[in-house]
Order: structure tokens, then C-alpha cells, then sequence
């Protein structure tokens, strides 16, 4: 009897632990198309809508890179409960196609896995709730500290920066951070 018991018991456990995984990336999936219902109808109505009706954030842009076939919507505001749902547009830094610098955050696991595949000269589209579309194109990336970054917000330039954690492929957390560089390359209109 015990010989069943354990083979059952390791059964039920790695179900367990599959089963965490995955809803993880279930959730990520089916917030991405919740939150591109909402971004479509922001742009259709001009208005902010939210993608469920307790949600604290809502769409501000997306995000894509279409030589790689990555997209993303990108939430206002980088707090836990808004990177759970996609990439947030980190608070007071610009609008993307303002001048200055527009920051996105995501987690490496989800919403940026894509960027371990994005190249320095790839063009990245920003699409604003607005409607307004920009272009970017790739132009440095760095690892850096996460009280490190660099970055200045007052820059006279138009630029936008992704960034996630590093390593791409770690599964715990630690303190670097990818940094992917781009400078506007003109609107997409």
C-alpha cells in the first residue's frame, strides 16, 4: 500500500505545481485580450475604458514589434496588481511620442518575453490610446542594477525604454534589469 500511496502523492503534487504555472500564463493570456477590447473601444470612443469594471488601471498604448509578431498593451501605472495584467507605463515619465522618455515595465516571464528576441535596429510600433501611433526604432540595450538604470526623464529627445528583469531565463528575482533603448523614428500616420 505504501508503494501507491507515494507515486500518487507525487502525481497530485506535480499536478499541483503544473497547474499554479499555468494559470499564471492563462491569466496573462486572457487579460491581453481583455484589455484589447478595452484599448480598441478607448480609441474608437476617446475615452478611457477599463477592461473589467473593478480593474484600478486601464489601457494607455500598445506595443508592437512586428518583425517578431509581438504585441502588448500597456496599462497605467507599474503597480503589482497592474504588472500582473500586462506591461505598465511607469508615473511621470512621457508619453510615448512626447519628448522625454517613455518608460514600459513588464515581467520577463510574460508580457516582455519577447524582448530576449527584439534586435538593435528592429522597429517598435507604439500606438497610444489616443489613436496616435509612433515608431521607434531599437537602437542599445544594457543590464543594469534596478537602482541603477540611467535613465533621465528630462532628456530633450523623444525615446521610449522597455525594461524588464535579468536574466530572461532566471526564476527567482534579482536586482538587474534589461534595458532596451529606442529613439522615435517618426509617426506611423
Amino acid at each position: 500500500m505504501p508503494r501507491l500511496i507515494s507515486p500518487l502523492v507525487l502525481a497530485l503534487v506535480g499536478t499541483i505545481l503544473f497547474g499554479d504555472g499555468a494559470y499564471i500564463h492563462a491569466k496573462a493570456w486572457l487579460a491581453q485580450v481583455l484589455l484589447e477590447r478595452a484599448f480598441d473601444r478607448s480609441i474608437e470612443t476617446g475615452q478611457v475604458v477599463k477592461p473589467w469594471s473593478w480593474a484600478d488601471t486601464w489601457p494607455v498604448a500598445r506595443i508592437e514589434v512586428k518583425r517578431i509578431g509581438a504585441s502588448a498593451i500597456v496599462l497605467e501605472g507599474t503597480s503589482g496588481q497592474a504588472l500582473a495584467f500586462g506591461p505598465g507605463h511607469l508615473d511621470r515619465t512621457a508619453d510615448a511620442g512626447e519628448r522625454g522618455v517613455a518608460v514600459y515595465a513588464a515581467h520577463r516571464d510574460t508580457h516582455f518575453r519577447f524582448l530576449r528576441n527584439v534586435a538593435i535596429g528592429d522597429v517598435i510600433d507604439v500606438t497610444r490610446s489616443d489613436g496616435k501611433r509612433f515608431r521607434y526604432r531599437a537602437d542599445s540595450s544594457a543590464i543594469v542594477r534596478f537602482d541603477a538604470s540611467g535613465i533621465d526623464p528630462a532628456t530633450g529627445d523623444f525615446e521610449l525604454m522597455l525594461t524588464t528583469c535579468w536574466p530572461f531565463d532566471a526564476i527567482t528575482p534579482g536586482p538587474e534589469r534589461y534595458l532596451l533603448h529606442a529613439t522615435l523614428i517618426g509617426d506611423g500616420e
